[in-house]
């Protein structure tokens, strides 16, 4: 018997797998060769990126892939017998028609219980660091990428799928070109991975105002802006711990999961000390499948900071922070300090399904939030109300 909610809820993580031409069906013809191919190798389907194999997903095609959820365990911290990865895994099965058809995904949806879901890269959170030495390639490949998106997943399907375009800021220009394209098709979010940006004039902080035409746009528009985990510029100091300088998902690695760099807290620090919200006051930004433990460092240097320097702050960072940012944790997070930090207004249900971290079924996320005593209202709030409030635009 699932878990029986009184509501229908929103979830804020859902995944597809990509198609296997999701990035090549609609690109232009000069990039083929210097974007996303396709190569045999010693007989395994790999992806070429750039001209070189890529490791972010060790099996790119998703057929077999193991199923929702087999290492929840494992990510709430509990593997007592050092089980690796692969014995983890399970036994792989054929990819199952709701990973990469809409219409079985809505019919999954309603035996879950789920009103509507935000609908995020797996692979494509990966790919944006691996051809930041071709910009042009780079741009080109995400634009094939949303519109793929766009033809199999819709950006707002049947007002239940909302499916989040990935934009690259590497071409200040390219992404307001993005944006406004995916707003004509009534996108509500969009998604990219946080760090600095890699443009044609070197390294930026995303909060530059080189950057302000496309805020402005994401702020006048009222959409969403989703910060999703994945492959993020700060891989490459990891060479110098004499780590691989790349991600791999799934290879075990014990210093990956203690350093303390960390992309996102350190985007939405930068946001906050150049004043993002303040030049566009309508923003909504939401960090996913990052947990929640940046925001409590975060708030920590937020109150040093906003003692010793208040005159360079137009207010106290903290309230900026939680007017505009909502916080999906994992769901092993600590949940009553979130609710205590950000409220329950600015917290958001995301189960991750269907990859193997998250949870085989989505509804149980609400078990988590009543261990920590959050009261029917406020499971509600998070499980439902805030994620749909974000999914209606709200223009400036």
């Amino acid at each position: 018997m699932g878990t029986e909610l009184p509501f229908r809820f929103f979830d804020c993580d859902n995944h597809y797998y990509e198609a296997l031409d999701a990035f090549t069906r609609y690109i232009e013809p000069q990039y083929r060769k210097r974007a996303m191919q396709w190569a045999q190798i010693d007989g395994k389907t790999r992806l070429l990126v750039g001209g070189k194999v890529n490791k972010f997903i060790p099996n790119p095609t998703f057929d077999p892939v193991a199923a929702p959820g087999v290492m929840d365990e494992y990510f709430r911290g509990r593997n007592p017998k050092g089980a690796d990865v692969v014995q983890l895994f399970g036994e792989l099965e054929p990819i199952r028609p709701e990973y990469r058809d809409r219409d079985a995904r809505v019919a999954v949806m309603d035996a879950q219980g789920m009103e509507g879901a935000i609908l995020l890269p797996t692979l494509g959170v990966g790919m944006e660091q691996a051809l930041a030495h071709d910009l042009p390639a780079l741009t080109a490949a995400f634009r094939a990428f949303n519109r793929w998106l766009e033809e199999d997943w819709g950006f707002a399907y049947q007002n239940r799928i909302f499916a989040a375009p990935y934009i690259t800021l590497a071409d200040p220009d390219n992404a307001v070109r993005e944006l406004r394209w995916a707003l004509e098709r009534d996108t509500r979010f969009v998604v990219m991975v946080g760090g600095p940006v890699t443009t044609a004039a070197g390294p930026r902080a995303p909060a530059d105002e080189v950057f302000d035409p496309f805020w402005q746009l994401a702020n006048d528009s009222g959409i969403t802006v989703l910060y999703h985990g994945g492959e993020t510029a700060y891989s490459k100091f990891l060479g110098e711990w004499g780590e691989n300088d790349f991600t791999e998902a799934f290879r075990a690695n014990a210093f990956r999961g203690l350093v303390s760099a960390d992309a996102l807290q350190d985007t939405i620090a930068s946001h906050l000390a150049r004043g993002l919200f303040h030049r566009f006051p309508n923003l909504r930004m939401a960090s996913i499948e990052v947990g929640s433990a940046w925001a409590f460092h975060l708030f920590e240097k937020l109150t040093k900071s906003y003692g010793q320097v208040p005159h360079l702050y137009t207010e106290d960072p903290r309230e900026t922070f939680k007017r505009h940012i909502w916080v999906s944790p994992f769901y092993e997070d600590e949940l009553a300090s979130l609710l205590r930090l950000v409220g329950p207004g600015h917290i958001l249900m995301g189960s991750d399904y269907p990859h193997v971290e998250g949870l085989t079924e989505p509804a149980s996320y609400i078990k988590d939030l009543q261990n920590f005593n959050y009261t029917p209202e406020q499971c509600q709030a998070v499980m439902r109300d805030n994620g749909l409030s974000l999914a209606t635009r709200r223009p400036a």
